[in-house]
């Protein structure tokens, strides 16, 4: 079984797509009777395959430009998979790219709340694209039962659909030794404790940045608590908003917005940090749930989206829209110890259950079963 992987869309590996194709590849079973191959912008040929042998890569000359790449699946796409001769065809960024036809049988992973992604709400052309090729697809999977929801009521099959939870890497992400230093140093940073984090790329209202701003200063300000918030994330559409935010806070030198940090140092700030924080209303995937609950702090996350689903009984729920209401969540989860110490050992044990080995094991299971189906 040859099995074609589209790794557009992904942004080249510096965002949660992009961590979830690198992630996913790493841990596809080896199988003499399974062969994979990569295709992709020839930008991203060492991209993901640079250390896995068992994955090939074929460049596509195409410009490294969201319009072009989609008129590549538009219109070339189909060509391109019958070409390649492959058995089925893997769409790692399925809530963004997809072929106008399969002329053989598609899987797309679909890791996004669609519904709630800026071009769905403002363009009817792109809603009937997006539901119309996922709808050809002969499977869909979807990161979370909130994801399967929410392409339910876009009319998608629900037979069609598979949920998958996202792995954690448990070599990666595990409790760390933490000295009673003042300062973490993590190159190119250095980051003052005691802090809270959220780390999530500056993309958008529903991920509550500024909300979160507010009510971290109320915090501040009703407990005089020396503690920071560590925003890390790369820039995007809602950039400008979070840093005039920031700016405009009265504790905005307790505020630290990291840019881009790359996934490989995340586990040493999540170990270092008193508490992770996650306001966002819109998470299909949650997956930094889980990578700060096997580190082994305390979460508190939104009651919205897949986050209670992801979390599970192990996390402090808030509303975010409430600046009180979160503002009292911090301060409960950096000063009730008994309360921080029931949040830590629920996710670490619960955080176990989550491997990027067994979301491979069962996603290669679903294009097998999607081949042997065609026969």
């Amino acid at each position: 079984m040859l099995v074609g992987i589209d790794a557009f869309g992904c942004d080249h590996g510096r965002s949660g797509l992009g961590l979830y194709l690198l992630s996913l590849i790493s841990s596809l079973p080896k199988s003499d009777s399974v062969t994979y191959e990569l295709f992709g912008s020839e930008i991203d040929r060492y991209t993901y395959t640079s250390s896995l042998e068992k994955i090939s890569f074929t460049g596509v000359s195409v410009p490294d430009s969201v319009v072009f790449e989609s008129l590549w699946h538009t219109f070339k796409a189909s060509s391109f998979l019958t070409r390649r001769n492959y058995d089925v065809a893997f769409f790692a960024a399925g809530g963004r790219f997809l072929p106008a036809s399969f002329p053989v049988p598609g899987v797309a992973a679909v890791n996004d709340v669609i519904s709630e992604m800026p071009d769905y709400k403002s363009s009817f052309f792109y809603r009937h694209k997006i539901k119309s090729r996922l709808s050809r697809c002969k499977k869909i999977i979807t990161a979370s039962q909130f994801i399967k929801k929410d392409l339910v009521s876009m009319s998608i099959e629900s037979s069609n659909i598979e949920v998958i939870h996202n792995g954690i890497n448990h070599s990666l992400f595990y409790p760390r030794t933490v000295l009673n230093n003042d300062v973490v140093n993590i190159s190119p940073f250095a980051i003052k404790r005691p802090y809270i984090i959220y780390a999530s790329k500056l993309q958008g209202s529903s991920k509550k940045h500024l909300e979160l701003i507010k009510a971290f200063s109320l915090f501040k300000k009703n407990t005089g608590l020396p503690h920071r918030l560590v925003l890390a994330g790369g820039s995007g559409g809602y950039s400008e908003a979070v840093h005039k935010e920031t700016a405009s806070s009265e504790y905005s030198s307790d505020i630290f917005l990291t840019g881009f940090f790359p996934h490989e140092s995340l586990p040493e700030l999540y170990s270092c940090a008193d508490a992770c924080i996650i306001p966002s209303v819109s998470e299909g995937a949650g997956l930094p749930v889980l990578e700060a609950m096997a580190c082994e702090i305390p979460v508190a996350c939104a009651k919205a989206g897949a986050l209670p689903e992801i979390a599970g009984s192990n996390a402090l729920f808030f509303n975010p829209n409430d600046i009180n209401e979160t503002a009292k969540t911090i301060e409960a989860i950096v000063s009730d110890t008994n309360l921080r110490s029931n949040l830590i050992s629920g996710g670490i044990t619960w955080a176990k259950r989550f491997s990027w080995e067994k979301t491979a094991q069962r996603t290669l299971e679903v294009l097998q079963e999607t081949v042997q189906g065609r026969k």
